[in-house]
């Protein structure tokens, strides 16, 4: 689905709140640090060689906002957003982790998030006669296409374009700052994410005076 970009600012209050999450030890597959610096009972957590994601003994997230039933929602509509196709998407990246962190983290997103979720389940009543998460794949993707795209919205669901507007953009933060998302955009500082920033290659210029025309 089309994503929206987050204002700068936005963006890096998410990224700093990204980078206290790492060190959260409840984390089963989202990670942001590097994961030999991240530890679970006194030992690294170790990344799976497949998809990226941690391999921990307690194969379970215990939420810390949402409840059980909300936290599926969420983890479906992200994987909905950012679907598992011939690479890894939302669910392998752990992205309903991260968005339960964060969301426990600020008390601004909190209302928004619940209210959010209430919605889609109260629309998806009102549409099929079951909560969102009982309805076909077919229903929970038609039911979205009308909230993200312009062309297919409808009168009364202005609630839930806001809420979608949101949980894709916090899926999105959540997916690029999971080692499955830098993975997929081979990030050259994936190794050394946290542990150490990459030098600078211009040793002989080191006030970048004398670089060339981008492009060149």
């Amino acid at each position: 689905m089309a994503g929206q970009n987050l204002e700068r600012r936005e963006m890096l209050r998410a990224l700093s709140l990204a980078a206290g999450a790492s060190q959260f030890p409840g984390f089963v597959k989202w990670a942001f640090a590097d994961p030999e610096a991240s530890h679970h009972g006194g030992e690294p957590i170790k990344i799976s060689a497949q998809s990226g994601a941690q391999a921990k003994p307690n194969n379970s997230y215990n939420p810390q906002f949402f409840t059980n039933d909300e936290y599926e929602t969420i983890s479906r509509l992200s994987e909905l957003i950012i679907p598992t196709d011939a690479t890894p998407g939302a669910r392998e990246a752990g992205v309903s982790e991260f968005i339960d962190f964060i969301v426990f983290s600020d008390p601004n997103l909190q209302y928004r998030f619940r209210y959010g979720v209430r919605w889609i389940d109260a629309h998806a009543r009102y549409l099929f006669g079951r909560r969102f998460l009982e309805i076909t794949p077919e229903q929970q993707t038609e039911t979205l296409n009308h909230l993200a795209y312009k062309d297919r919205h409808r009168a009364g669901e202005e609630d839930g374009r806001d809420f979608f507007r949101l949980i894709r953009e916090y899926t999105v933060i959540g997916f690029y700052t999971s080692r499955v998302g830098l993975e997929e955009i081979k990030y050259p500082g994936l190794k050394q994410y946290w542990r150490e920033a990459p030098g600078c290659q211009h040793l002989d210029d080191p006030e970048h005076k004398h670089l060339p025309p981008p492009g060149d």
